[in-house]
Parts: C-alpha cells; sequence; structure tokens
C-alpha cells in the first residue's frame, strides 16, 4: 500500500515537473522572440521611438458585442510606453490611458491590457486575435 503511494506520489511529481517545463521553455522563447525583435542587424535605431503597435478587441461588457472595445499597445524599444483602453457599453463609452515601463504597466494593468503590450512587445501586432483559455 505504501509503495503504491509513493508511486502515485512520484507520478504526480514528474508531472508537474514536466508541466514547469513547458511552462518555461515558452517563457524562454517568448524572451528570445522579444530580444531578436530588440537586436539590429545593419544601422542605428532610436530605441527610444514608438515602434511596437498593437491592438487587442474584445467585449467587455455582456450587453455590447461585436468586440467594440479595445485596448491599444504603443510601446518603443525599450519597452516603456502606453496602454489607452476604450470600453464601449450602450450608453456611455470610457477611455483609460496607462503607462507602461519595461514592458510592464506601472499601475495595474487589465488581463486585455497585458495582452496588447505583450503582442505588442512580441510584434505580434497590430490586431491581435483573442486566444480561447480553458478555465
Amino acid at each position: 500500500m505504501i509503495a503504491l503511494i509513493g508511486g502515485l506520489a512520484g507520478m504526480t511529481g514528474v508531472v508537474i515537473g514536466l508541466l514547469a517545463l513547458r511552462s518555461a521553455r515558452s517563457a524562454v522563447e517568448e524572451c528570445l522572440a522579444m530580444l531578436g525583435r530588440q537586436c539590429v542587424l545593419d544601422g542605428v535605431v532610436d530605441v527610444k521611438a514608438i515602434r511596437d503597435v498593437a491592438v487587442f478587441r474584445y467585449d467587455a461588457l455582456a450587453e455590447m458585442t461585436g468586440r467594440l472595445s479595445f485596448s491599444v499597445a504603443m510601446i518603443n524599444g525599450l519597452g516603456d510606453g502606453i496602454v489607452l483602453t476604450s470600453i464601449n457599453g450602450r450608453t456611455e463609452t470610457r477611455t483609460y490611458v496607462r503607462p507602461v515601463r519595461g514592458g510592464r504597466g506601472i499601475q495595474q494593468l487589465s488581463p486585455e491590457e497585458e495582452q496588447a503590450v505583450r503582442a505588442a512587445r512580441l510584434g505580434i501586432g497590430p490586431d491581435v486575435v483573442p486566444q480561447r483559455h480553458a478555465r
């Protein structure tokens, strides 16, 4: 009985380790892609100029469909810039702007804003297709 429990615990540990390895590999691939975009083969680049832009469209409110709400990330080569967000409802629209430093929001970003910043940093933009995550 103890051997069976030990075997199950060991197999669980292996599965958790494999999932962590997959996650780490994905993070490394993203970092390499980001670094590759920052490397310049020829010429001089102004790293402070806005160069990466991504638009993430989504349905922010249940009452509005058609992906009318959006977050736009405008980022320079240093990962600094802004995220402009517009939440569109049936009777009103709210607009927010949040600063980004080093690829991270100075204020807490919404998941949609983070998606836009990430897509801009990776060069996926300008129009980002939402990814469906199983919950």
